[in-house]
């Protein structure tokens, strides 16, 4: 297998030319992001990831994890990075200082967290629900609650989960029935089970302090009538020190397609007379915080997608590099490696260029993340919380699904050999087939798009972004060498406008057809918001050239982005006529089909 080389020269170009780093660095709180402070952050993720974490990847994969009456065993060598990853302060990026953080732009840890997916998406899985659960406790915890668990959770030396998932409801929340009895002293008793709760049970850190979805006695029905609870693995005693064991276990793991070293746990609450938990914020408020540490998720996977997708590119581009065989079709050649191929050149350039969309409009939204949260121009945050907002299916749904992609044809790119465990390309591939699953399928993605994002709010947003696209568009067209990507991005803007307007014409009276087609939709947008962010990638790139910078890399890139939208941009306008016309077949052909 390849070495990881982290692609620090993209990653730097698109921070600085795409995500405004600089303008980021002058907001509040965020001073401490300067140019030179990044590039070390980067290059020294770049060196742990590859060095520590890539190591020990497939190990985890081949080894996996054990469970042992009750105890769960994580592969060889996560304890020692992790040490490592704790000592080092990474899980403390991006928050905030009060609480042991380092307090960095969401936009400084996006790529940080890129390169450790790419090395080890299963060890990567244990730190990033600290990220998400210290989210959530930081918007909606009490005092009390924040001091008692914030600083061991930022730091690390205690783990965290999320528990949401229960066997009957699977992606139905509303039919959580794990209980929360109150307790004379203010705490609670909690009784049910939960799955697919990622690092559930591991002896990695001393305590796990899992966030659990239950309801109260009184509750009302559905998702109106759920709290959220902290419960940790260990109670806490008032001086911060570790008491008895609470009445949580591990009953059992998941034997999975992949991620193997991650346990995936179910979990018992209540066996023994109730697990103790302290209510998190308001009664019954419950779905609306996880939904905080939910929504860090489905960024984080959506950043998933991207980090695998990098990995299988690059074990792809050094196969096809090396691999000798056939005769090229052109020329006639042999004793040529395969990266001379038309088709495998094809292949990995699609690949290049489907990564490039997902960094530029991730990093991007990264961004946007940023400016929300700690601009002072009420305006501006307004807008790029609304993008955010509408947005998210895309970050998560259509970058998990182009990753998918990726690390499909990167085993293409290896051929048979790409069916052979043993040259690590069919990890990233099975890694990867989960993250259109978990944090919401591609489908709950693209419901809650449709249903939520435009038809609530009339499109209104999006027809927001529609006006920065087509800003995009114009510029290219001024530009002699990018008219005719241009041209593209117009039409593809166009076609998404047709698609909003069939979505708001028949989004009351056609719900059926109109959902049978939001899939194709949020590929739609995914793809269109691709082309938008590269076609800002190319005006970038041409500003620098027209600055004198006459570098090979900024060529590189603008033949990439050629490849873009003569190979993957136009696949938008195909879609917008699925959109509007696949959804009815759908709709009234299920019986007669099945």
């Amino acid at each position: 297998m390849s070495d990881y080389i982290a692609p620090l020269r993209d990653m730097q170009f698109i921070l600085k030319e795409l995500a405004g780093l600089d303008a980021i660095g002058q907001l509040p709180g965020c001073e401490e992001a300067s140019p030179d402070l990044v590039d070390a952050i980067l290059e020294e993720a770049g060196k742990f990831g590859a060095g520590v974490l890539a190591p020990i990847n497939q190990q985890g994969d081949v080894q996996g994890c054990t469970f042992d009456n009750g105890k769960v065993n994580c592969p060889d060598g996560w304890q020692e990075a992790y040490d490592q990853f704790r000592e080092s302060g990474w899980i403390g990026l991006s928050l905030p200082p009060e609480f042991g953080g380092q307090g960095l732009p969401k936009l400084v840890s996006t790529p940080v967290w890129e390169m450790w997916v790419s090395t080890n998406m299963a060890f990567s899985m244990l730190p990033q629900l600290n990220v998400g659960q210290a989210e959530a406790l930081l918007t909606a915890a009490s005092d009390e609650l924040k001091q008692t668990y914030l600083h061991k959770v930022v730091s690390g030396e205690w783990g965290s989960t999320m528990n949401l998932t229960e066997p009957q409801a699977g992606s139905d929340l509303a039919a959580t029935r794990t209980r929360a009895e109150p307790r004379a002293d203010g705490s609670y008793r909690l009784f049910g089970q939960k799955i697919f709760i990622s690092y559930g049970e591991h002896e990695i850190t001393e305590n796990i302090v899992h966030l659990v979805l239950a309801r109260l006695p009184d509750a009302p029905a559905g998702v109106k009538g759920i709290s959220l609870f902290v419960v940790p693995k260990y109670l806490v005693n008032p001086d911060g020190s570790l008491g008895a064991r609470n009445d949580v276990r591990c009953i059992s793991i998941e034997h999975k397609m992949g991620i193997h070293g991650s346990p995936t746990c179910t979990m018992s609450y209540g066996d023994e007379g109730g697990a103790i938990g302290h209510l998190v914020g308001e009664p019954n408020r419950g779905l609306e915080y996880m939904f905080i540490m939910m929504n860090e998720a489905r960024f984080g996977v959506g950043v998933q997608g991207l980090g695998l997708a990098e990995r299988a590119y690059q074990q792809a581009l050094a196969y096809a590099r090396e691999r000798v065989q056939g005769r090229n079709a052109v020329t006639g050649e042999s004793g040529q490696p395969i990266v001379h191929h038309p088709d495998v050149k094809r292949m990995l350039l699609t690949m290049k260029a489907r990564i490039l969309a997902m960094r530029s409009l991730l990093y991007t939204a990264a961004g946007w993340f940023d400016q929300a949260h700690h601009s002072t121009d009420q305006a501006a945050a307004d807008k790029y919380r609304r993008f955010i907002d509408l947005l998210m299916p895309i970050a998560k749904g259509w970058s998990t699904e182009v990753g998918n992609d990726v690390c499909d044809d990167a085993i293409q790119v290896f051929g048979g050999m790409g069916f052979v465990e043993e040259t690590g390309i069919a990890q990233p591939f099975r890694d990867a087939r989960i993250i259109t699953i978990y944090e919401g399928t591609t489908g709950i993605q693209a419901n809650d798009l449709v249903g939520r994002k435009i038809l609530r709010e009339n499109g209104a947003t999006l027809r927001e972004v529609l006006v920065d696209i087509r800003a995009v568009a114009a510029e290219l067209r001024a530009d002699s060498e990018l008219a005719a990507l241009g041209a593209v991005l117009e039409a593809d803007a166009s076609d998404l406008e047709a698609s909003l307007d069939w979505l708001l014409a028949n989004g009351r009276e056609r719900l059926d057809q109109v959902l049978a087609g939001a899939v194709p939709f949020l590929h739609q947008l995914g793809t269109v918001c691709g082309s938008w962010q590269m076609g800002r990638l190319a005006l970038a790139a041409r500003r620098l050239q027209a600055g004198g910078d006459a570098s090979p890399y900024l060529a590189g890139l603008l033949s990439v982005v050629r490849v873009w939208f003569g190979q993957l941009a136009p696949q938008a306008g195909a879609l917008a006529r699925v959109v509007q016309n696949g959804g009815d077949a759908i709709a009234e052909g299920v019986d007669a089909a099945f």
